[in-house]
């Protein structure tokens, strides 16, 4: 099941960039903290506030952004 509704956007909040369910935590700074080779039980000791389907959401969103056609032109 997606996780992807944990993702929100508010021009508002962190300069528009994506945020896991409105706290002030960048989907950014999750990925960033896992290609440190943070675990995932790190991380959430370190943000009590997040919850594990925050981690994945932020992993599914990447994969989703990583994802796109490439063009040729003949």
């Amino acid at each position: 099941m997606s996780e992807m509704h944990r993702i929100t956007v508010d021009p508002k909040q962190c300069g528009g960039r994506p945020c896991l369910r409105s706290l002030r935590i960048r989907v950014k700074d999750v990925l960033d903290l896992l290609a440190a080779g943070a675990t995932r039980e790190a991380i959430l000791a370190d943000y009590p506030l997040l919850e594990a389907g925050d981690i994945t959401a932020a992993l599914e969103y990447a994969a989703r952004q990583s994802d796109h056609p490439i063009l040729r032109v003949a």
